[in-house]
């Protein structure tokens, strides 16, 4: 792995994105994103994550986060992974409902015999490339991107209109997510 895709100032704000094994539509139902944002909570009030922006897509996540307490930022984002690669999969497998169980239960299964590090079930790919955000414009764009996401993949025709993202955090309305610090762009 190349040292820009390493967490190299554990005090650093970040872009990272991170996405489903196969690119698979996993987050179609509203209980597996749930319990994304669960995590996301968790990992605000119990391990030091700092959100100021986050999009929750069909198949993968954006996120502008900073690790405080002293948590190292790739131990926290393990964790989160961890916890809702689990409860997910769980999910999946107790959802009498889930006509793709079987498919995406299979899916996991194979691809988690690809890594030496997985014993049952692989959701998430191991890549997160994050990003360090060093100057206001370089988080501006970022956040941007982020928020703009969903208008890109033609879900919504604005930013605040998509549900599962901070951006109506950022139009000024209250977002799924308590606490999400809003950045301002000030003068450097």
């Amino acid at each position: 792995m190349s040292r820009n895709y390493k967490f190299n100032n554990p005090e650093g704000l970040y872009f990272i994105s991170f996405s489903v094994v196969g690119w698979l539509d996993v987050f179609t139902r509203n209980e597996y994103k749930d319990l994304f944002l669960e995590s996301l909570e968790y990992c605000q009030k119990n391990k030091g994550l700092e959100i100021h922006a986050w999009c929750l897509m069909s198949n993968h996540v954006h996120l502008v986060f900073r690790s405080i307490k002293g948590q190292k930022p790739e131990l926290l984002v393990g964790d989160l992974k961890r916890f809702t690669s689990n409860s997910i999969v769980k999910s999946i497998q107790e959802n009498p409902r889930e006509s793709r169980k079987e498919f995406m239960l299979d899916f996991f299964k194979k691809e988690a015999k690809k890594s030496s590090n997985v014993k049952h079930y692989q959701f998430w790919r191991h890549d997160n490339k994050p990003i360090e955000l060093w100057s206001n414009k370089v988080i501006q764009q970022k956040i941007n991107y982020v928020h703009n996401n969903p208008v890109q993949e033609g879900l919504v025709y604005n930013p605040e209109d998509y549900v599962y993202s901070s951006a109506v955090d950022y139009a000024g309305q209250k977002g799924l997510i308590n606490d999400v610090l809003i950045f301002r762009m000030y003068e450097s």
